[in-house]
């Protein structure tokens, strides 16, 4: 008979009897003894996410991160290694073997920081920069504004007081620096639209961002904090979150599963429901039995959401998008039973045209794409397939009017505009302005001009919903 260790038997115990593990008896940290502003509301795992005091809609939070000088240091030698190009060296950059829609070879690595959110302290909290094009234009361009994302507990097993730490039932969180958006609001307005026509996107608020890169403390500006779809969006807005939550690099061609990053569910090797999908969406019998086409992919995705978000997505206008860009945008196996599209990152929407810098996105001076999509290829079947369907394209028609009639009006808009825009006036141009290199903006004109330029936007889009349903 084998002899089992005294950590095994403890174990078959725990099991049989109920009864807890050696580590669950094993004394915790005082989070306390190491910081005096924590709380269980503010910093404990049980408390609910707080969405009036972490996304309020009618204030703007403050946010202060402290690294060291070798912190910094770290950053940077990491970033270098990863995207092929030191801090503000200019040029362009992407290194070979990196992955459709990243610049890069990985995700930048986390570092362990102070972070004080309205002046409450939360220890070693995990930073890393993220992003795209918003990451590649302000790294090589030397702008402190940089993208970033923070996870409180992402060094518990090094910091055993921070077991489980939380900002106010948040987990993890991304910050926008409006990269490509002089006017600072198009995340939040975007995703706020999303929200008012009915498709489920992540919660947004505007934040004072300050950062010490370990020699004082520099104001970065006004930052959007987006709500992480995999932390808490989809189970505050679907009710659960134990279906797959996938972030694809896909345009859906055919299916490969590394363009298909699962957010949960890592360790359970099932691709299923997206091999399904793909399958369904490139049958060989689109023109001859068409029925039965929409039939199999019914089965397996949520067709009529993915029509309302196309309806408000092509009528505001997003050039970093699918139909783009094969990315930004994520898949969650609904309680339905089906994919249901969530749509994520509109720092580059709402623009006449898309050019480069501040104003654009770099997407090369091209005119946005109309609203009945003739121009959209056989490299986005998606969306050629609503294109071509004439119960989804009627349909699709549909939910343009109705989003054109009930919320995308020049009035709702613009009201909205103007009050995200007093919102964090006093932060961009007042006695605390942004000023380079910790700001995007080139002059406080930039920001002001901005908001009649949206504007302008709104009624030219306006005016083609009603061009395009009547």
């Amino acid at each position: 008979m084998n002899t089992l260790s005294s950590l095994s038997l403890g174990l078959l115990l725990a099991v049989a009897f109920g009864c807890k593990t050696p580590d669950e008896l094993a004394p915790k940290a005082d989070p306390t003894a190491s910081n005096p502003d924590w709380t269980a509301a503010s910093h404990g795992r049980e408390a609910a996410p707080d969405y009036t005091v972490v996304f309020p809609q009618d204030r703007v939070n403050t946010l202060e991160i402290t690294m060291t000088a070798d912190q910094w240091k770290t950053i940077q030698t990491d970033m270098t290694a990863k995207y092929g190009g030191a801090f503000g060296a200019g040029g362009t950059m992407g290194v070979p073997g990196g992955q459709p829609g990243q610049f890069g070879k990985a995700d930048p690595a986390y570092v362990p920081l102070t972070v004080r959110f309205n002046g409450r302290r939360y220890n070693q909290v995990g930073f890393r920069l993220k992003g795209n094009s918003s990451l590649s234009a302000s790294w090589r361009q030397g702008v402190y504004k940089l993208p970033f994302r923070l996870k409180m507990d992402e060094f518990e097993d090094q910091y055993p007081e921070i077991d489980n730490q939380r900002l106010y039932g948040f987990q993890e969180l991304s910050m926008s620096p409006a990269y490509s958006d002089p006017s600072l609001i198009r995340e939040k307005l975007a995703a706020d639209l999303f929200l008012l026509a009915g498709v489920p996107a992540a919660r947004t608020a505007f934040y004072k961002v300050y950062i010490d890169f370990g020699s004082g403390r520099q104001y970065c500006g006004v930052y959007t904090m987006v709500e992480v779809i995999d932390d808490t969006m989809v189970a505050d807005q679907f009710g659960e979150k134990e279906g797959n939550i996938y972030k694809p690099e896909s345009t859906f061609q055919s299916f490969n599963q590394s363009q298909f990053e699962k957010k949960n569910n890592e360790t359970a090797a099932d691709y299923t429901d997206v091999r399904a999908f793909i399958t369904a969406l490139n049958a060989g019998n689109r023109t001859t039995d068409r029925a039965a086409r929409r039939a199999g992919l019914e089965k397996t995705f949520n067709v009529d959401h993915f029509l309302r978000y196309l309806a408000v997505n092509n009528t505001i206008v997003n050039w970093d998008s699918y139909g783009a860009m094969a990315h930004n945008y994520y898949l969650y196996h609904a309680p339905a039973g089906k994919l249901t599209w969530i749509p994520w990152d509109h720092n580059m929407s709402m623009p006449n045209t898309v050019g480069s810098g501040q104003g654009g996105g770099g997407m090369g001076g091209r005119r946005a794409g109309s609203l009945a999509m003739t121009e959209v290829g056989a490299g986005w079947p998606l969306l050629r397939y609503v294109a071509d369907d004439p119960v989804y394209y009627a349909r699709y028609k549909q939910y343009v009017k109705q989003f054109a009639q009930s919320v995308f009006t020049t009035a709702r808009v613009n009201a909205l505009a103007d009050q995200y825009h007093s919102l964090i006036t006093p932060y961009v141009t007042g006695t605390e302005a942004e000023k380079a290199p910790y700001s995007f903006l080139s002059n406080a004109s930039a920001f002001t001009t901005a908001l009649p330029q949206l504007k302008s936007h709104v009624a030219a889009r306006v005016q083609a919903a009603a061009d395009f349903v009547n």
